[in-house]
C-alpha cells in the first residue's frame, strides 16, 4: 500500500501498551498497532517493544487453529514494531467488556471463550508445535509477572511469599502457548464467535494464567455490576467446563488447583498492582482486597471453592 492511498488516520483509545489507529486507504480499512516502550499507567512500567512480534505470531497461530475466531493480518514491520490487521466492526460485532458492564449476561460467551483458549492451549502442547516464536518468558515477566505479582507482593507482607511462589512457578513453566491478556476488553464477539486480540504477552507458559486471568475479570465485573453476581457461578462453570474438555497435557484436577490459587492473586493485583481496573470504587476495591487476601492465606483447590467464597462475601451486600 502506498502512503498516498491513505485517506484517514484515526487514533483509537482504550489500551495502555500500544498506539493504535484506524486507517482508511481507498475502499479498505485497517487497524494499525505499534508497541510502546513505556505503558500509559501511573506506575513506572516499561516493556520491550519487540513484544509486537509475539502478538503478531499469536494472531497468526490462532487463525490456523480456529479460523472461524480469527482476525486477518496484513503484515508487520520489524523496524517500527508494528503491524496491520483487519479492522473489525459492524452490527454483528460487540465488545464483551462493554456488554458485561451494561449488565448483559450470556453463559454461551464464557463457554465459547473457554473452548477457544483450550483449543489453542491443546494444539500448542503437542510435540510438533513450533514454539520458536514464543520463547518470551522474560517479556512475560516484564508485562505480567512483575507488575501483577511481584509488585503486589511488595505491598502485602502477609501474602508476599505466596505471591512470589506463584510468580516463580509461572516464570518457570512453558507447557502451552499463553495469550496473557484474555480479558473481556480484548474479546470481540462477531456473529456469536469470540475473537481474542491484544496478544502482546504471548509466550510458552503456564496454562492456568489465561484461565485465571479471564475468570478474574468475570469476578471484577460482578463486583462492579451487582446484577451479574447471580449468574457468576454459571458463567465461571461454563468457561471452565468448556476449557477442561480440551485438557490433554496434564491431569485436569492439578490444573484446576493452580487456577484456584492464581485467581485471588490476580484479583488482588487488579486492586493493588501496577494496573488497577478503572471501574472499581474504594468500597469495591476493599471487598476484592479482603476476599483475595483470605483466599491467598487459606487457598482453595477448586474453582467452585473460590466462587463460593466470593458469593458468601457478597451476601447481604447492597451496593
Amino acid at each position: 500500500m502506498e502512503p498516498s492511498a491513505i485517506t484517514e488516520v484515526l487514533p483509537l483509545t482504550g489500551g495502555v501498551a500500544s498506539d493504535i489507529a484506524m486507517v482508511d486507504a481507498g475502499d479498505k480499512r485497517f487497524c494499525i498497532k505499534f508497541a510502546l516502550p513505556k505503558l500509559k499507567v501511573a506506575e513506572d512500567w516499561h516493556a520491550p517493544v519487540h513484544r509486537n512480534r509475539a502478538e503478531y505470531e499469536w494472531l497468526r497461530t490462532a487463525a490456523q487453529i480456529a479460523p472461524e475466531c480469527a482476525v486477518k493480518t496484513f503484515g508487520r514491520s520489524d523496524d517500527l514494531h508494528g503491524f496491520a490487521m483487519e479492522f473489525i466492526s459492524g452490527d454483528a460485532v460487540s465488545l464483551w467488556k462493554k456488554d458485561l458492564l451494561e449488565g448483559k449476561s450470556d453463559s454461551a460467551r464464557p463457554a465459547a471463550v473457554g473452548g477457544l483458549v483450550g483449543r489453542i492451549h491443546a494444539a500448542s502442547s503437542r510435540p510438533d508445535f513450533d514454539t520458536a516464536p514464543f520463547q518470551n518468558r522474560d517479556d512475560f515477566h516484564a508485562l505480567r509477572i512483575e507488575p501483577y505479582l511481584v509488585f503486589t507482593a511488595g505491598k502485602h507482607a502477609e501474602v508476599s511469599s505466596e505471591l512470589r511462589r506463584i510468580a516463580e512457578s509461572l516464570y518457570k513453566t512453558s507447557k502451552v502457548l499463553v495469550h496473557g491478556d484474555v480479558s473481556p476488553k480484548n474479546i470481540l464477539f462477531r456473529a456469536g464467535k469470540p475473537i481474542i486480540l491484544d496478544a502482546e504477552c504471548a509466550t510458552m507458559g503456564a496454562p492456568e494464567f489465561d484461565v485465571a486471568f479471564c475468570l478474574n475479570h468475570l469476578v471484577l465485573k460482578a463486583q462492579h455490576v451487582s446484577s451479574l453476581r447471580a449468574d457468576l457461578a454459571t458463567h465461571v462453570n461454563a468457561l471452565w467446563s468448556a476449557y477442561a474438555e480440551t485438557v490433554s497435557w496434564e491431569p485436569e484436577t492439578e490444573l484446576e488447583a493452580r487456577v484456584s490459587r492464581l485467581l485471588p492473586a490476580l484479583l488482588l493485583a487488579r486492586v493493588d498492582g501496577k494496573s488497577p481496573v478503572e471501574y472499581l470504587d474504594e468500597g469495591s476495591q476493599g471487598v476484592i482486597r479482603d476476599v483475595s487476601l483470605r483466599l491467598l492465606m487459606t487457598p482453595k483447590s477448586t474453582i467452585v471453592g473460590v466462587v463460593d467464597e466470593l458469593l458468601d462475601t457478597w451476601k447481604g451486600d447492597n451496593p
